[in-house]
């Protein structure tokens, strides 16, 4: 991991990160796209080229890119209604136990977040909030299975009162989806699960094919790969975002135990060989005992040449003279995840502007709330935490504006409104509202016309 002794350095190296797709790829995915193209090729090329094929061949792409790329030969794309209640049946029942906890606190938290439509008789205005009819939601796979991003963004779409809700996962080599994901997709009530990953999953959603419905939205976080797919699909449908790669900072103080801050850098650089871990700390103390107890703790984790890649490329310990300092930091990176281990973190709260998730002391880790706080796990990642928000409620619903005005709130409005029109160079405008706010109006306006 980088050492950055100061505000300043550590300012300079935040400031210089590229956007990943501008990063060199490991090696290891590289290798792969030489070997599924036949060419030299860059992920924005592979991806534009599975998203014309998908858009012009439809299934049959699907079909091609699952054996190049997964290396799967699929029968059918969908998964059956027997496979979703088999996975159910071979489901350990601790673990359903598990999924069956986690999604109720994600239930509970999400329908505490709906908003509401409103009417005001008075004003003649109002609101209505209307859930999107169909959703597309991505859980990724391949080296990972996540059951648990299915709960966390199909219970917000069911929350919402969306009509209709597929999921897309990468199958394994023998096309199966993980048991897993399907255990998930019948907790959280999903419609129809299909065997794609990628940015094939991605295109399928938002152009459809014969068998994939087009979706109105595509929501969920993936590799690289799937976050260039869903930018450049946005427009065709709505995304949630681009969620890429893991995000972590870590801002401790001299209280801090040294285990549990490796441990929540570990946990978050586990997921990708992209991922991001970072620790900003006051104390100089606390950066080699955590240097320590990451090493100690990564020889025994199953991932640890996945983890070890990513703290490699793009972890950091950061060393700074005060919290104020260490704040101005985090909001200048903007991490998916904040984790504050310091001996106080409230006060601090009100200074952080920019991140997906703040977690507030020890017992608050990110990676429990992965799985089963409440608040959905798909987050800004890429500083886009400057902007945007988590996954919730609000990204599968739409609003309706009314408008049901009296008619003499349209007389006391229609003078400065038509003023408005005329001076934009509108005239039918003016008019139009004229007609409503003056009985001599559309005449006026005739006149004026000619």
């Amino acid at each position: 991991m980088r050492l950055l002794r100061g505000y300043a350095a550590a300012r300079e190296a935040f400031l210089a990160r590229q956007p990943l797709e501008q990063t060199p790829l490991p090696e290891r995915m590289a290798a792969g796209l030489r070997s599924i193209f036949g060419v030299e090729i860059s992920p924005h090329e592979a991806v534009s080229r599975i998203l014309a094929d998908v858009r012009a061949q439809g299934d049959a792409a699907l079909l091609d890119y699952t054996r190049r790329i997964d290396g799967a030969e699929l029968a059918t794309l969908a998964v059956s209604s027997q496979e979703l209640e088999e996975a159910v049946r071979q489901t350990p029942a601790e673990v359903l136990q598990a999924l069956e906890v986690a999604a109720a606190r994600i239930r509970a938290f999400h329908e505490r977040c709906r908003p509401s439509g409103w009417v005001d008789f008075s004003s003649g205005l109002g609101q209505l909030v209307r859930p999107l009819d169909r959703v597309g939601l991505y859980a990724p796979g391949g080296r990972a299975a996540y059951p648990s991003t299915v709960l966390m963004t199909a219970i917000p779409a069911r929350v919402a009162g969306v009509q209709e809700i597929i999921v897309a996962s990468p199958p394994d080599r023998k096309g199966r989806v993980h048991p897993l994901v399907l255990a998930a997709a019948r907790i959280a009530n999903v419609n129809l699960v299909f065997r794609l990953g990628g940015a094939q999953a991605i295109a399928a959603m938002a152009y459809g094919t014969a068998t994939v419905p087009r979706v109105d939205k595509i929501c969920g976080p993936g590799n690289l790969f799937v976050m260039l797919a869903k930018r450049a699909v946005f427009g065709a449908v709505g995304i949630d975002g681009l969620h890429g790669p893991s995000e972590a900072v870590v801002l401790a103080d001299d209280s801090t135990d040294p285990s549990l801050c490796a441990a929540d850098l570990l946990a978050q650089a586990e997921h990708d060989e992209l991922a991001s871990a970072v620790l900003i700390t006051t104390s100089e103390a606390l950066l080699g005992q955590v240097e320590r107890e990451l090493e100690h703790q990564l020889s025994a984790l199953q991932r640890a040449e996945t983890i070890r890649g990513a703290l490699e490329r793009n972890g950091a310990l950061v060393l700074v003279e005060n919290l104020k300092q260490g704040v101005e930091l985090v909001n200048l990176f903007a991490p998916e995840h904040l984790s504050l281990l310091v001996q106080d973190p409230w006060p601090l709260v009100a200074s952080i502007r920019h991140t997906g998730a703040i977690f507030l002391g020890a017992a608050s880790s990110a990676a429990l709330g992965d799985y089963a706080a409440g608040p959905s796990h798909v987050m800004p990642t890429e500083g886009t935490a400057r902007f945007t928000s988590p996954l919730r409620v609000e990204d599968f619903l739409k609003i309706t504006s009314l408008v049901a005005l009296d008619a003499e709130t349209a007389r006391r409005l229609g003078p400065p409104a038509a003023t408005l029109a005329r001076a934009e160079g509108l005239t039918a405008h003016a008019q139009a509202i004229e007609a409503r706010s003056d009985p001599n109006g559309a005449t006026q306006g005739k006149k004026a016309l000619e």
